[in-house]
């Protein structure tokens, strides 16, 4: 869960933030999340999930910190 991840420097620097309910991840990493129901994940325009955290603010936080521009997904 702590592992870095280079967020390059693409031309699109929008990611979008949404809640992910831990019972849709895999086993392996739900087994690390005692008690946790929520997480929320990072992802590129394409898609692509960059990064989980357990808080929404960090979420915006960590995208900041990159320089990219987090935008909310319901």
């Amino acid at each position: 869960m702590n592992s870095k991840f280079d967020f390059g420097n693409g031309a699109d620097q929008t990611v979008y933030i949404r809640p992910v309910a831990t019972d849709s991840l895999p086993r392996d990493l739900r087994e690390k999340l005692p008690g946790v129901r929520t997480l929320y994940a990072v992802h590129d325009t394409d898609g692509e999930r960059l990064a989980l955290v357990q808080d929404r603010r960090l979420a915006f936080t960590l995208a900041r910190q990159n320089e990219l521009t987090p935008v909310s997904v319901h």
